[in-house]
């Protein structure tokens, strides 16, 4: 009788795009009454990148998955499926934003559709590629987190418009029967008791569009910024905690923590209640603001492209959104 040889997923390439538009704190200063003082201190962001009016979400997503894939050393007919998180769709409804990234990069006959998790929206995706992978359905999955938030952006509203950034990072996950270097461990939660913290009211079927919904700016990003921010730490720390334990590892044993990138104050609380150092954690909010579910994929791909993650660095990411969802993951880097 033969044996069945196990099957893991491996992260095994990371690719990351941002659009060449900076807009700093200064730049913000003189659409709404803010400074840069006062951006920096309650969020640690310095600036952040903004599409042109003719780029659209799918456009940073591709340009960061062809980016991905010459990494993984394969060519695109081998990819089995694309997935999207995002909740900066180029379309309402239909076609999704996975179709048209799978369309631009000639991926055709293939399963392509997107997920909405908020700025968890990359651990969701590492979740669905697992499962997929392990369950020997599919054997490349390609996975892109990306959002153009300047888009839903209330540019009138300071609490929110100068928190966030556009952006996309992809990754290409694939079969490999070598454990080491394997996505180790996914957590995926939700809790839609808290939905109205963080939301995006208008525009659907609850309050579809109409003049008054645009004329009450519904259609714009609203959040509660100091309960989402007490939620959040909270969380976390709590879910970074249970997985460890679950994986019976140590924090000494993880390479490098990338939490989501969405405020410098609560990045500092999580890594300093779990006792991580700040060589441990990475960073980029300050350059690059809130990216929603680009977030963690262009953390990873700092990483890697400063040369601090080789072959085999364990990664602990770990993030939180709204909806309210969260969710953490154990992997090794499976990339060259």
């Amino acid at each position: 009788m033969s044996v069945k040889i196990p099957i893991y997923a491996s992260l095994s390439s990371i690719g990351a795009y941002v659009p060449s538009r900076i807009v700093s704190n200064e730049d913000l200063s003189k659409i709404v009454e803010t400074s840069d003082e006062w951006i920096t201190k309650r969020t640690g962001i310095k600036e952040r990148r903004f599409a042109e009016d003719n780029e659209a979400t799918s456009d940073l997503a591709t340009k960061a998955a062809r980016i991905a894939i010459e990494r993984a050393q394969i060519d695109i007919s081998v990819i089995d499926a694309v997935v999207v998180a995002t909740i900066s769709p180029d379309f309402f409804c239909m076609p999704s934003t996975a179709c048209v990234v799978a369309n631009n990069l000639g991926i055709i006959n293939k399963p392509a559709f997107d997920i909405a998790a908020a700025c968890s929206g990359f651990i969701y995706l590492l979740s669905l590629a697992k499962s997929f992978i392990e369950s020997q359905t599919y054997k490349n999955i390609l996975i892109i987190g990306a959002e153009k938030i300047s888009s839903i952006l209330d540019m009138e509203d300071r609490s929110t418009c100068v928190l966030f950034g556009d952006g996309a990072g992809a990754a290409v996950i694939r079969a490999t029967e070598d454990k080491s270097l394997s996505v180790l461990d996914v957590q995926c939660a939700a809790n839609g008791q808290y939905q109205e913290l963080l939301m995006t009211p208008g525009c659907g079927s609850r309050y579809p569009a109409s003049a008054e919904i645009l004329r009450e700016r519904l259609q714009f990003i609203k959040m509660k910024g100091n309960e989402t921010f007490k939620i959040a730490v909270k969380t976390l720390t709590k879910d970074v905690v249970e997985i460890l334990q679950r994986n019976h590892l140590s924090k000494d044993e993880i390479d490098f923590f990338v939490p989501h990138q969405a405020n410098l104050r609560i990045i500092s609380a999580v890594g300093e209640a779990l006792g991580f150092s700040s060589e441990k954690v990475a960073l980029t909010v300050q350059k690059y603001g809130n990216t929603s579910a680009a977030s963690i994929p262009m953390a990873i791909n700092d990483l890697y492209e400063s040369g601090k993650i080789k072959q085999g660095s364990k990664l602990l990411l770990d993030a939180f959104g709204g909806g309210l969802t969260w969710g953490s993951a154990i992997l090794a880097f499976g990339g060259q």
